[in-house]
């Protein structure tokens, strides 16, 4: 089964509609002012009225206020919610939503051990930032260096078109985040890197099928 697709750091609604289109399992919508792609309630919203059926929603938070997240959680009603930074595990329950955790990859000690820190996650994200930095940077890491990890989880930081495929195969992923590698300017979703993106995913899929 090929790998679960999250386009992250979604700011239009063309973009929105484009990758549910080219089969997209999930869009993210940043709602931190430290990344470049935040947005207001307003525009999430917009977005949100143009994102087709069974195309899932995510919101990502980074330190945020308790107050702000359930603020933007009951106008929003997305499907999961996605926490970047320090949050410990009761406050990420505390919404009533499910979530996903992110874990900076760039000193990435014992992976299992930090899931353990989060046993009512629905799943995480491996991100290749570091420490206290928010995501959609670029920045990979050493895929190779991961354990067999049973709990859904999404591989995220410097993937393109150009490694994914390779991505797939060394980590072997629940699912991919892409934001940056599929981008023609800080936002901006790229149509044709957009489409070359899956069109890796889709191959590597059906090599391993063949396999």
């Amino acid at each position: 089964m090929r790998p679960r697709v999250k386009i992250c750091g979604i700011t239009r609604a063309e973009d929105a509609r484009l990758a549910a289109m080219l089969g997209a399992d999930a869009i993210g919508l940043i709602f931190t002012p430290r990344s470049p792609r935040c947005l207001t309630l307003a525009k999430a919203l917009a977005i949100r009225a143009a994102l087709p059926p069974l195309v899932a929603m995510v919101a990502l938070f980074m330190d945020t206020p308790a107050a702000s997240v359930a603020e933007i959680d009951t106008a929003l009603q997305p499907d999961l919610l996605q926490f970047h930074g320090a949050e410990n595990d009761a406050f990420c329950m505390g919404f009533g939503r499910p979530w996903f955790k992110a874990l900076a990859m760039r000193d990435a000690g014992d992976v299992a051990a930090r899931m353990a820190q989060y046993p009512h996650a629905a799943g995480f994200v491996l991100d290749g930032h570091g420490a206290g930095e928010p995501g959609g940077q670029g920045m990979s890491f050493d895929w190779t260096q991961l354990p067999p990890l049973p709990t859904p989880w999404l591989l995220a930081g410097g993937l393109t078109a150009d490694n994914v495929a390779r991505a797939v195969r060394i980590a072997r992923p629940w699912g991919v985040d892409v934001s940056s590698g599929v981008e023609s300017a800080v936002g901006i979703k790229d149509p044709h890197k957009l489409q070359q993106f899956f069109r890796e995913i889709h191959r590597e899929t059906a090599a391993q099928e063949r396999a």
